[in-house]
Formats: structure tokens, sequence, C-alpha cells
């Protein structure tokens, strides 16, 4: 008898068919997340889980007697309570490599949109306000030849930072819990502190995992250290920043502008304050968004599950379960 699998998000069909060559699989196939009841009530009898941002603790394992595997089509896995799923012997898996240099893409285009206020300028145009005369009050920033710190230097920093001094020539700067010294060889990169790095860098990228250490690591203090003119990308986790320290850093000049893919509450409510701000480009959480990569994913997470059914030990597992 195939083993059961939950997928609770809609995914590529060549991926849903290979996970029907091993396993009897039920897709919830709605826009909306499926709901706590719904989940609940379908995780019983269930081998596997393959999610993107479904909780799983207590109470959803408590639920699920037969489960051995969680597959999270995802490079964090903060959803995740590894204490939770340790204690039971639970496997869990994410999709890392697969969405390195997409991210990457995204970063580098939310740097360049916030350093020339490009939807800010956009939206003049759209509305019938681009007049001949000065330009001036429309300058932004350059990029090129600029100084770019990365906070967290994993493969998506790598892939950044190759963007970044190949393609414009920019001096790069790093802060991560272990000095890495390939990094340095390919990229030319400085290994600091996290104050040199806020003080010296034009643009501050924040891509570090969020952990009881990294949370909320960006606040009032640390904004204060940065240059003026400096610019904030955040492409980790909404939770690694004060929101509202962020937005009074904005708001007050502290720093120039923001480029932001992640929020502490995601969707984020029309109005949050930091989306009155002209000097913040947002968008919705899409730094793995392309159809390739999103496949590419979907098909990692899937094999992951099935190796993991078939008492394999799955290729990527978390961390924490490759060292226990």
């Amino acid at each position: 008898m195939k083993p059961k699998v939950l997928v609770t998000r809609k995914i590529p069909a060549e991926v849903e068919q290979y996970i029907k060559e091993h396993c009897e699989v039920e897709v919830w196939r709605s826009e909306e997340a499926i709901p706590q009841p719904a989940l609940y009530d379908k995780i019983a009898g269930v081998s596997a889980l393959l999610t993107n941002g479904t909780k799983v603790d207590d109470a959803l394992l408590n639920r699920a007697p037969k489960l051995k595997i969680v597959s999270n089509m995802s490079v964090g896995y903060n959803n995740l309570d590894v204490v939770a799923l340790l204690e039971r012997g639970v496997l869990a898996t994410i999709t890392p490599g697969v969405l390195d240099e997409t991210v990457a893409d995204l970063m580098m285009a939310l740097m360049l949109a916030a350093a020339r206020r490009i939807p800010e300028l956009d939206k003049k145009v759209r509305e019938g306000r681009w007049k001949a005369g000065d330009q001036t009050p429309w300058f932004g920033i350059d990029v090129h030849h600029k100084k770019l710190g990365i906070i967290g230097m994993g493969r998506i920093g790598d892939a950044i930072a190759r963007r970044a001094k190949f393609g414009f020539g920019m001096d790069i700067l790093y802060y991560n819990r272990s000095r890495r010294p390939e990094a340095e060889l390919m990229f030319y990169a400085t290994y600091c502190g996290l104050e040199q790095l806020l003080a010296e860098s034009d643009y501050v990228m924040l891509m570090t995992p969020l952990t009881a250490q990294t949370e909320r690591m960006m606040g009032a203090a640390q904004f204060a250290k940065m240059k003026p003119t400096a610019i904030f990308i955040n492409g980790s986790r909404g939770q690694t920043v004060d929101e509202t320290a962020l937005y009074d850093a904005l708001k007050r000049g502290t720093i120039r502008a923001a480029g932001l893919d992640v929020f502490v509450d995601e969707p984020v409510p029309a109005n949050h304050p930091l989306l009155t701000l002209p000097n913040v480009v947002a968008v919705p959480h899409i730094g793995s968004a392309t159809a390739q990569t999103r496949f590419d994913m979907a098909m990692s997470a899937a094999r992951n599950m099935i190796s993991g059914l078939n008492g394999e030990t799955p290729p990527d597992l978390i961390p924490e379960m490759r060292r226990s």
C-alpha cells in the first residue's frame, strides 16, 4: 500500500505526477491557505507533509501519529518546531541551492530600485507629473563602485556578492557567524564586525536566517550606526527587523531608503506605516517567485519527501538533523 501524503498548496502537474508514482497524494488546491481545522482533519493518516509555511508544532504533530517527514518547500524553516520534530523522530527537509540565484536577482533589483527611486518616479510619470525642466528633485544615487555590506554570507550572499563585485564593481563587506576565506578569495570580500559594516556600507543587505539570535537584530541602535545616505535591503525574514525602528529611521532621515521583500506580518496590511513612505520599495515576499525556480523547489521538496519515506537519508535535511 502506498503511503499517504498531504500537499498543502498547488504544485506543478509534473511534480504531482512524480509523487503519485510513489504515494497516495492529496493536494490542497485553493489559492487560500489551508484552514487549521481542515489541516488537522487531513493530517491524521498522513505519512508525509509537503508544505511551504504551514506551522508544524506540537498541536499538529499530536494529530499526526503516522507522520515520518515534513518537506518544507523553502530554504527557511521558522514555521517548524524543530524540538517537537526531533522528539518524535520526524524528519524535516528544506530546498536550499535551487533558489539562490533567483533570490540574488531580486536583491539586486531592490537595491537598484531603491537607489534610483524607480517606483516613486514610475508613479510620477503615470500621473502625468513628468514636466520639462530641472530633474534635480528626481536624483537617485549610484550603485556602481559603492560599498555593499552583506549580513549573512551564505549561498545567496555569495550569489549577491558575485553580481555586485563583478557586475557593478562594488566593494564587499560581510558579517557572518564564521569567517569564510573562500568568499574573500572569490569576491575580494572583507570580513568585519557588524558595527563596522553598518558604519562603512553604502548599502546594507540582511540575508540571515531567522533564529533566536537574529530576531530583531536590526533595530534603532543599528540603524543609527548607518550612513544617512545608506540604503537598507531585507531579504531574510521580517522578524529580523524592528519595523518601528526602521520606520523611524526612514522618516527622520537616519537612513536614505529601504527595499523590503519580507515583513513581520504577511501578507502585510495596506495601512502598514512603512508602506506610507515614498522611500520604501516593497514587494510581496517574491524572492524565489519565478516559474522555473518554484518548479525546481517543488521537485526538490518532492524528492526529499520520497527519499525519507523510502527509509533513506534525504539530501536536504535541516541542519539540526544533520548534526544529530
